[in-house]
């Protein structure tokens, strides 16, 4: 009823500013005499009359074609359905509503345009392998990529990028890039949880976008490159170091037995011996740094595999007794019952467990016990990420000379030795602890060393559980 009394109401007042200029002169007419008031009443009437119906027929198929575009939306596919009488309208209505229907048509097929664009954009975008990061001007981080989320988390609100990098650099070239100076890259260094070398490239876009975004931060870990071109730094430094003294040991024989020597027959077979032992010792040298090169090429990539470590550990066992027999020494298993898996690289773990037993056998007195000892945790004090479970413990222990306390924070560098000499003649490289150290890193686990001199040491890795694994905290001691 209210909209009909709209529509009568929008016709009178059509009707009367369109009758309003002959109304008018007639009303002139009659003032001038020329036209009779009889006359100039009627026609009038016949005016407004006709002017109502012209005018009313018009509106109502105007009305028709505004209710009709209201009820057309763009998801809409059945225009027909929208105006089912299209052509019952007067011809000017007709061919209103026909450019409307061209006006959307040609809408409709520009929004599946940029529809399949914007779908193909974000589809790029979410697949790009590095963290991509889209800020607005205020530096607040507006979008990111699925990469993105172990630096920025969930971006449910813009916020500032300083509360998720900051780094002085980054945040100095965000903010150039932002003032509109050209595009920036910096490299800078993440300690935590483990440290990474990253390469960030900022630029600004040339349009902004609709939620904002004005530049774009894309991270690159660089961290292998870095690594690499340390490692082969530090591999000839060292390699260089260490191999110089077999290397000059096996000149200076070699050059006795094709000299002064050579019918020497007892002499040459001790030299013999001595150049076995130093080529020994080059090849456990090489093997352990390429070993180390390795472990410290994918240190920053922690393993998701399960390990199980209660038969890990009794194989070792089981593959060092003879070692440890011929020093009349024992090895000796106390693990809980039902010892849960743990988060790692089975390979790396056993070659964690092998260099810690088998510097106990070096290193520990002639006739006493190594003991491996394991335990669940429900947290390790210095772990950062509250959330992330609980963890395995296994304490390796001689009774050995002991290390001092002033030596202990420096056990696991490289070719660090408490005693150069001893550490030698037994065939030690000086890279087993710091193969462990990385391989622990790696694992993002945690390595305690304590030492009491004249008493002995012990090493004790903490390790992860496995996200399936329950533990079992009841003990039982094998042998």
């Amino acid at each position: 009823m209210t909209r009909r009394r709209s529509s009568i109401h929008r016709i009178v007042v059509v009707a009367i500013a369109v009758g309003a200029p002959s109304l008018i002169l007639l009303a002139v007419l009659v003032g001038w005499g020329y036209v009779p008031a009889l006359g100039a009443l009627i026609g009038a009437a016949v005016i407004a009359v006709a002017t109502g119906l012209a005018v009313g027929r018009s509106i109502n198929d105007l009305a028709v074609v505004r209710n009709a575009v209201d009820t057309l939306g763009v998801e809409q596919t059945g225009e027909a359905a929208a105006l089912p009488n299209a052509r019952r309208l007067s011809p000017i209505a007709f061919e209103l509503w026909l450019a409307i229907l061209r006006l959307i048509r040609l809408w409709r097929a520009r929004i599946r345009v940029l529809e399949g664009q914007l779908a193909a954009e974000e589809a790029i975008i979410a697949a790009l392998p590095d963290p991509l990061i889209v800020l607005d001007e205020r530096r607040r981080i507006v979008r990111s990529n699925a990469p993105a989320g172990a630096f920025v988390g969930a971006v449910s609100q813009p916020r500032d990028l300083a509360t998720v990098l900051r780094n002085p650099a980054v945040l100095a070239a965000a903010d150039a890039v932002l003032r509109g100076e050209g595009a920036r890259i910096v490299d800078f260094t993440l300690t935590v949880p483990v440290e990474r070398q990253l390469r960030a490239r900022l630029a600004r876009l040339e349009q902004p976008s609709l939620d904002g975004a004005v530049a774009v931060l894309v991270l690159h870990d660089i961290t292998e490159l870095r690594r690499a071109e340390q490692m082969r730094a530090d591999f000839i430094a060292n390699a260089s170091h260490e191999l110089r003294t077999p290397l000059a040991t096996l000149i200076g024989f070699i050059e006795t037995l094709r000299g002064p020597a050579r019918e020497d027959a007892e002499a040459r077979e001790r030299f013999l011996a001595i150049m076995y032992q130093q080529a020994l010792r080059m090849s456990r040298l090489v093997e352990d740094l390429l070993s180390l090169s390795r472990i410290e090429l994918n240190e920053h990539v922690m393993p998701r595999q399960s390990v199980d470590l209660a038969p890990l550990l009794r194989h070792l066992a089981e593959a060092l007794e003879l070692r440890a027999a011929e020093r009349e020494m024992g090895i000796r298993l106390t693990l809980p019952s039902g010892l849960p898996a743990v988060l790692g690289d089975r390979d790396e773990l056993a070659q964690v467990f092998q260099n810690l037993v088998d510097n106990a056998i070096k290193y520990g007195r002639p006739g006493t016990e190594i003991t491996v000892t394991a335990d669940t945790r429900l947290q390790h004090p210095r772990d950062s990420d509250a959330g992330s479970g609980r963890f395995v413990s296994i304490a390796v222990s001689d009774q050995g000379e002991g290390i001092a306390r002033e030596h202990l924070s420096r056990l696991t560098e490289r070719f660090y030795r408490v005693d150069t000499a001893r550490s030698r003649e037994i065939g030690g490289t000086g890279l087993g602890l710091a193969i462990v150290k990385h391989i622990v890193n790696h694992h993002r686990g945690f390595l305690e060393i304590d030492s009491t001199p004249g008493v002995g040491s012990v090493f004790t890795v903490w390790l992860r559980l496995y996200p399936a694994s329950s533990a079992h905290p009841a003990a039982a001691n094998m042998s």
